[in-house]
């Protein structure tokens, strides 16, 4: 059950962020991540800010994330991992916002749902699709580890993390002194919190998401040592995960310390993963054709692919 006001105080400390100090204690949590805003240091009148919201759909437990950069002239706006049952409320809220979409993204081709991708290119304007190549799926544009993403000043960094699924990407945002701190990473289903994504579907491989994991954590820490980790899935029984008291953030930190999962070794890792015995995904029959179009089983313009 999602419980935006049930974070743990122990879990969450203060951060300093541009002299002021965000306090994820468990009564400001939600107010505070609902109206995400940072600013640079640098004194420039174009420092950027980032608006962001983190969004629920309850019948398959996933999240949605909108972020935009408000200090530019046209607000441009993205959405991580859009639900299609969910389409008319993401619109409603980016127009609600004054906000211009122009990037569906996602972060993998998901099993447990069909995306939004497609019904957002057919109702908004000029919206582009975005995936990665390794998907082997279709879109309007394709992205590889190393890619970056742009949203008026603000920028996702690509990262390559196979393993749920052969072509999972984690987006990270920008480095640098006009970009928003602490870093943010929507890591999919790749990595979730006090958790990870099923390694038995599409290519998956839990050999390969050990590695992917550990390697770019590796990289998240050096970087910045409190980066907000942002899953795709909720934490509960699809994957088998009993640790119901975390719920809609973490931090790559944590993580590395407290993750169940792959704080083992690789060996017990990898056997761990290899007796789950979870179901077959209700949705993958239908979910998995479709999102290899990006949700649009019916294409009336063309999509790369």
């Amino acid at each position: 059950m999602l419980r935006l006001n049930h974070l743990c105080s122990s879990i969450f400390s203060a951060y300093k962020i541009s002299n002021k100090t965000l306090d994820f204690s468990t009564k400001k949590f939600r107010s505070q991540m609902e109206n995400y805003t940072t600013c640079s240091e640098s004194s420039s009148s174009s420092s950027s800010k980032l608006l962001f919201r983190q969004l629920f759909e309850k019948e398959s437990s996933t999240y949605t994330y909108l972020l935009a950069d408000l200090t530019h002239p046209d607000k441009p706006a993205l959405l991580v991992d859009p639900v299609d049952k969910t389409v008319e409320r993401d619109i409603s809220l980016v127009g609600e916002l004054g906000l211009k979409l122009i990037y569906a993204i996602n972060t993998h081709v998901h099993a447990d749902h069909v995306t939004g991708t497609g019904l957002l290119k057919n109702k908004v304007d000029g919206v582009k699709s975005i995936i990665s190549k390794s998907s082997n799926s279709k879109a309007d544009l394709f992205v590889d580890h190393g890619d970056k993403i742009q949203i008026g000043n603000l920028f996702l960094e690509v990262r390559a993390t196979p393993g749920h699924t052969l072509g999972c990407v984690t987006y990270v945002t920008g480095d640098g002194p006009d970009q928003p701190q602490p870093r943010m990473a929507f890591t999919g289903d790749a990595l979730l919190i006090r958790g990870c994504g099923r390694t038995d579907l599409q290519g998956g491989s839990s050999s390969q998401l050990y590695k992917s994991v550990h390697s770019q954590a590796r990289t998240w820490k050096s970087e910045e040592a409190f980066s907000f980790l942002f899953s795709s899935s909720l934490l509960n029984e699809k994957y088998a995960c009993c640790f119901d008291i975390y719920d809609s953030v973490s931090t790559v930190g944590e993580e590395m310390l407290y993750n169940p999962r792959l704080t083992k070794d690789e060996e017990t890792f990898e056997n761990i993963m290899q007796n789950l015995k979870l179901s077959y995904p209700k949705m993958m029959d239908v979910a998995v054709p479709a999102n290899m179009v990006c949700g649009l089983q019916d294409v009336t313009k063309p999509l790369s692919g």
